[in-house]
């Protein structure tokens, strides 16, 4: 048995495997986050779009999303503030860090992002760029266009760079 990827100290196997398989459910918007990083991480990504509300999955761009998770080599989930998960809540807002590398850089992917449940589920709506991490740039992974820059933080545009993997 592994660590977890999303560093919560736990197994793989007992964390968030169980919510990327799709056997469970996350019970809190901290779980939902943190088993989406670890989605990143073993390239689930059919969980990122099905853990994303339905109202917002216009907008993912699935083939970036997997170009993505798969050139990146992960490197931690930082969380820095929680608002409004709990038990009886149905909207959390969460500030954090996913520390990645690509192409020999360290990067740093900072959101500030809202989580809502609804018919007792728990999704990722949508999230908002904060401050760029001192180790890189800040990238959104569901922006970019073909000709937008790469979130990979690269410089070139995304359909030359992780787009064309």
């Amino acid at each position: 048995m592994t660590g977890c990827p999303c560093g919560s100290g736990r197994t793989y196997d007992s964390c968030c495997e169980p919510f990327i398989s799709g056997q469970a459910l996350p019970p809190s918007a901290e779980a939902l986050m943190r088993s989406r990083y670890s989605a990143f991480t073993v390239k689930a990504i059919d969980y990122l779009y099905q853990s994303r509300l339905p109202d917002q999955r216009v907008d993912v761009n699935r083939s970036m999303l997997e170009n993505w998770a798969n050139a990146a080599q992960w490197q931690g989930l930082e969380i820095h503030s929680i608002e409004g998960d709990g038990p009886d809540r149905t909207e959390a807002i969460m500030d954090f860090s996913a520390h990645f590398r690509m192409a020999e850089r360290k990067l740093v992917h900072r959101e500030v992002a809202t989580f809502r449940r609804e018919g007792g589920r728990w999704y990722y709506v949508n999230g908002r760029l904060g401050a760029a991490a001192p180790s890189g740039p800040v990238r959104a992974a569901t922006a970019a266009g073909r000709n937008d820059p790469c979130p990979c933080g690269s410089g070139r545009k995304f359909k030359k760079c992780c787009a064309a993997a």
